[in-house]
């Protein structure tokens, strides 16, 4: 019995375990793992906990005793829950979570065992920073780096299996100098300054408005593999995709499995992390069978985007935990298995105020439209301007495979507003001169009344569009599955923050020069539709007249990788970023420099994996299962049975017409790997990594796979597609 066979063997022989319900109400259970506001209000002293809660809505300074009383407070709710350690739980740009434990545990002066956790330690931590990405922002040997409490994300306790908890405490994580090295940082920048300039915008419409919060809806696809097969395909274990593998006769092409019945197996698996995700405090309410088969997605409510990042970083991580359980790897790669779609990470995103408003909802007073109009259009003439610079927060190794791949959105940036509010929006445009009148005709005049129709969801969902309007919010679906959401929320806070900094600033000077209010707000909302609307699209993302037509538009079509991640370092980016302080120039040279290492670094991977499987699994086995024919056709010549000896001599010769092309090809592939690591400056090494070496891949793969069809089932040493995809 082969390896892949007695993997296949264990896979089907699988039991669905049975997941007993918590005996509590999961209203009860929802965040019983968090150091939640109820825990707080119950642990601190009314005046500790007065501090905290101001530091959390406002942001201010959290005073050594205030920080002393939490700590204590944390420590002895964590010990009382079975927790031993604590960390500091962060997001360093390596595009995973990182946490360095630390026991309650000490000693004091006279030998005595003591727990101890001062506030010194609940607000700062110092990780060795020397092996985590900085893009130049130190040298390896700088290796001092600190963790920051960020007060804003309750801390949680992470089970990790084998006993004991860990107390996980959410924070920043910057350099000695002060540079931000992580996701969490810059994005609580770019939260406080867009809520700043949404705040000052609400000003126009009401006065009551003194916050705006930005939330966030993660929806999250993946893939589950048996745990077996997933050992017995080394691709999936060190790149995360298979390089190798022919298209199963049925693949996704009967649509059977989107929304279908969810087998026993995964919905034990399904259930399971639901409940710890719940403990901690996660929202997660949707599960689902996705497009393809052995594809699903969840998804949680809306939260405050900065929690609603730091759940989905710890959803994922928790997956995994639980998929060990059942025997489950989670594959979060953007395209694991060609054929199929590929998975994203659709981020759902929105404006609420303090008093309760959704700024992109359209409602049926028309004055209150005027205000949603003019946040829409803000959004609008942001992603227009900076639209580059939206798709370069998406780049990934991954996400390349994934973009335009026929299932995916496009890597043309193009917002999707729906035909009726498009329409209004052109009828806007073309009224010409405006009569200021009183009461509701001047609204009327201005076409506003159209748009409580939109409430009724009369503009379909466009699922080819990769930032589209879906009626009370901006889906970006272009988003991949692995990423961190925060590269993408960083730069779509920045550029709104920024554009709505500028309609107020033009507000300001038109209101100060004595035009009225309503008609300077439609003057300029009607500016920005006209210098926009190359950017609106409704139709098909993924044809080929889409891409003729962006091009006449003049909207750039980024398809790989490199090119893409320039935009980080123009001067147009840097502007904005430090005219909004979210990051420096620095900050972002950096990221553009740790973005590209990892591209390189990932398409070094795979061409080694691709070699190595080529060579050492295929070839190797091929060359076996070559001689069992050439035997069998050398007896049949033997027998004078010379017609029956033919077809098998014509499949090795085809065997052997694919082996040499196989083992040209890699030898060629491993000549340019080569070449690429000789090459000094990382754009150039970046840039032939993506289009010399990855131009071997696909012709590779296409011997491979037809070597796939050749050879004995049992003969084969990767699990197979069918295999993979279709065990419940």
């Amino acid at each position: 019995m082969t390896f892949r066979s007695k993997a296949f063997e264990i896979a089907q022989g699988r039991i669905s375990p049975t997941i007993a319900p918590p005996t509590e109400k999961v209203a009860d259970l929802y965040g019983s793992n968090t150091f939640s506001d109820d825990v707080m209000k119950t642990l601190l002293s009314a005046e500790a906990y007065g501090k905290i809660s101001n530091a959390i809505r406002s942001g201010s300074t959290i005073d050594r005793e205030v920080a002393d009383e939490v700590s204590a407070a944390m420590k002895s709710w964590a010990i009382s829950k079975g927790a031993t350690h604590y960390t500091h739980w962060f997001q360093p740009l390596t595009g995973s979570t990182a946490e360095k434990h630390d026991s309650f545990f000490d000693l004091t002066i006279d030998g005595r065992a003591v727990e101890k956790f001062k506030g010194s330690a609940l607000v700062q931590q110092e990780p060795d920073a020397s092996s985590f990405p900085s893009g130049g922002l130190r040298a390896t040997f700088e290796a001092r780096g600190y963790t920051g409490w960020d007060p804003s994300s309750p801390a949680f306790l992470m089970d990790n299996g084998g006993g004991g908890k860990t107390l996980c405490i959410p924070s920043v994580f910057i350099s000695y100098t002060g540079e931000a090295l992580d996701y969490k940082a810059p994005l609580l920048r770019s939260l406080v300054m867009l809520d700043k300039a949404a705040t000052g915008v609400c000003q126009f419409f009401n006065r009551d408005v003194g916050k705006v919060t930005p939330t966030l809806g993660i929806e999250q696809e993946y893939f589950l593999v048996d745990k077996a097969l997933y050992y017995a395909r080394p691709d999936l274990l060190m790149a995360g995709r298979t390089v190798f593998g022919h298209s199963p006769a049925r693949g996704q092409q009967l649509d059977d499995h989107y929304f279908g019945s969810i087998s026993p197996r995964v919905n034990a698996f399904m259930v399971d992390f639901e409940f710890e995700a719940l403990k901690l405090g996660i929202p997660v309410r949707t599960r689902h069978n996705e497009v393809a088969p052995g594809q699903f997605e969840c998804a949680p409510t809306f939260e405050e985007v900065n929690l609603a990042i730091d759940h989905n970083a710890l959803l994922m991580d928790l997956m995994q935990k639980v998929g060990d359980r059942h025997n489950f790897q989670v594959l979060f790669h953007e395209k694991p298995f060609a054929g199929i779609n590929g998975s994203g990470k659709h981020n759902n995103w929105s404006l609420s105020t303090d008093t309760g408003i959704n700024l992109l909802a359209p409602t049926s007073k028309p004055k209150e439209n005027l205000r949603f109009l003019t946040f829409l259009m803000n959004v609008v003439k942001a992603v227009h301007d900076h639209a580059d610079l939206l798709r370069a927060s998406i780049c990934s190794a991954g996400n390349e495979h994934r973009l335009g791949a026929n299932e995916a959105p496009p890597s043309i940036v193009s917002v999707f507003l729906g035909n009726e509010l498009t329409k209004m929006l052109e009828e806007l445009v073309n009224k010409g001169e405006i009569t200021l009148e009183k009461g509701e005709n001047f609204y009327y005049k201005l076409g506003l009344t159209r748009i409580p129709n939109l409430q009724r969801d009369n503009t379909d969902r466009n699922r080819t569009s990769p930032f589209c309007f879906t009626g009370n919010k901006f889906e970006y679906r272009a988003v991949g599955s692995s990423q961190n959401s925060a590269s993408p929320m960083i730069v779509l806070n920045t550029i709104v923050a920024n554009q709505l900094l500028e309609f107020k600033r033009e507000m300001d000077e038109r209101l100060a020069s004595g035009e009225e209010k309503k008609v300077a707000t439609v003057e300029i909302l009607k500016r920005y539709f006209t210098e926009s609307k190359d950017i609106l699209f409704e139709g098909n993302g993924y044809s080929d007249e889409w891409i003729e037509e962006a091009k006449q538009r003049g909207l750039t079509n980024i398809r790989n990788t490199y090119d893409a991640l320039y935009a980080y370092k123009t001067e147009k980016t840097i502007s904005v970023f430090e005219k909004i302080g979210v990051l420096t120039s620095r900050e972002l040279h950096a990221r553009y420099e740790i973005e590209l290492e990892n591209y390189v670094k990932k398409l070094q991977i795979e061409s080694r994996v691709i070699g190595d499987l080529a060579l050492n699994h295929i070839v190797s086995t091929v060359v076996k299962y070559q001689f069992k024919l050439a035997q069998t056709a050398r007896s049949l010549t033997d027998l004078e049975m010379l017609a029956e000896a033919e077809p098998i001599k014509e499949i090795i010769r085809d065997i052997s017409s694919h082996i040499v092309v196989i083992k040209k090809l890699v030898g060629e592939m491993t000549e340019g790997r080569k070449t690429a690591n000789n090459i000094d400056d990382l754009f150039e090494r970046a840039k032939y990594y993506g289009s010399e070496v990855k131009g071997f891949f696909e012709e590779i793969r296409y011997h491979v796979d037809k070597l796939e069809l050749l050879i004995d089932d049992e003969d084969w040493p990767l699990a197979k597609y069918r295999e993979m995809l279709f065990l419940e």
